[in-house]
């Protein structure tokens, strides 16, 4: 049936094509034609999914909340507008490389310390250095639409918990569990703009990459929601941390460093939940101790290394120095269960690593000595 299709087609292009075309040239015209028809069917289609999407919100949060007025419908649009009309006022030092910004000097340069406070008041109270200069919010006009129905949609959600929580309302969250697609959903979506946002940083910046930041950890942090968002959404989560940490090592722009803080501040905020940070270690266990390897085979033959990964690489020794040495101070024994064959894997031959790069690369040695040293003593734990 398909040969006689394929032949049926072939005989009706042949008898049909206008004079002066070949069948090759006029076939080429006839399928650009149809693609073009079926990307117009492609965007109705995704307009009228997101529409869907918008409305099982709103049927969602009224099954968990009847009584829940939706009066803030606007709000994420309002910050957008807001924020792209008054875009936060930068240094002219993002022009440079950023090279010799001191650690004051890029807080100030960044953005507002009372601010970044602010919105990170749900999440914690520790700043260690990694943490302590608030993240470039890398926001574009282009791409912000794509971030508004899940930020809004999240945000209600944790407006709906707070407010019962504090007996302002009756809610039921177990509709979480009988509507998991829109709220895989929403939270898959939001994860997408993110990547895409970070992926790609454009100026000038807004506050709205902030917010949006600031939604998905507040929603990993909440004691009731989390569970219905890390059982839905676990896999898609560890793609989005796998994401991030390819976007730090494969960037390799002049002015990538601070864009590269931003990456590495919204990891070490995932990294504080309990079951994605002992992933999240693994993952950098495994990066780190890759190119070590590669950079020691490299030194031993004397061949050339890839400088742009070299710098790369220590954003990823600070998380997971930061993130062990919070294991450690915090004596957490049962998180200290993340993915043992990696650390037996990064201990293996270290020593020897270290001893023959401490010389040419006295930094990086220091670095794996350090998380050596951290692996060890959360073991004697």
């Amino acid at each position: 049936y398909l040969k006689i299709s394929k032949l049926a087609l072939a005989f009706a292009i042949i008898h049909s094509k206008p004079p002066g075309k070949s069948c090759k040239e006029y076939t080429e015209h006839l399928a650009k034609t149809v693609s073009e028809q079926d990307f117009g069917w492609k965007s109705k289609v995704e307009v009228l999914e997101a529409e869907v999407l918008r409305l099982r919100q709103e049927l969602l949060l009224n099954k968990i909340c009847p009584t829940f007025c939706l009066e803030n419908d606007a709000s994420a649009e309002a910050l957008l507008d807001q924020a792209c009309v008054n875009p936060v006022s930068y240094s002219s030092q993002l022009e440079d490389s950023g090279c010799d910004v001191s650690n004051d000097y890029a807080f100030n340069s960044l953005g507002t310390a009372s601010d970044f406070h602010q919105s990170e008041h749900n999440v914690g109270t520790s700043k260690p250095w990694l943490e302590m200069v608030p993240p470039l919010n890398l926001c574009c006009t282009s791409k912000k639409e794509f971030l508004t129905a899940p930020v809004q949609f999240l945000q209600h959600l944790l407006e709906i918990r707070k407010l019962s929580e504090g007996g302002i309302l009756q809610a039921d969250f177990t509709e979480l569990d009988n509507d998991s697609f829109t709220v895989c959903n929403s939270v898959s979506q939001l994860l997408d703009a993110l990547t895409v946002f970070y992926n790609s940083p454009e100026f000038p910046v807004s506050n709205f990459l902030t917010e949006a930041v600031s939604v998905l950890i507040s929603l990993i942090t909440d004691t009731k929601l989390s569970n219905h968002v890390l059982k839905k959404c676990f896999k898609k989560l560890e793609e989005f941390k796998k994401n991030l940490i390819q976007i730090i090592l494969r960037n390799s722009s002049v002015n990538r460093f601070q864009a590269l803080h931003a990456v590495s501040h919204t990891l070490v905020l995932l990294g504080r939940n309990n079951i994605l940070r002992n992933s999240l270690i693994s993952l950098l266990l495994s990066e780190i101790r890759r190119f070590a390897e590669q950079l020691f085979q490299a030194h031993q033959i004397q061949a050339m290394y890839d400088i742009t990964h070299y710098e790369n690489i220590f954003p990823l020794c600070m998380m997971l120095e930061q993130l062990l040495q919070n294991e450690t101070e915090g004596s957490n024994i049962s998180s200290l269960d993340y993915d043992g064959e990696e650390k037996i894997k990064f201990l293996r031959n270290l020593d020897q690593i270290i001893l023959h790069l401490s010389d040419e690369f006295p930094l990086f040695s220091l670095y794996l000595w350090r998380v050596s040293v951290l692996l060890n003593s959360a073991q004697i734990q």
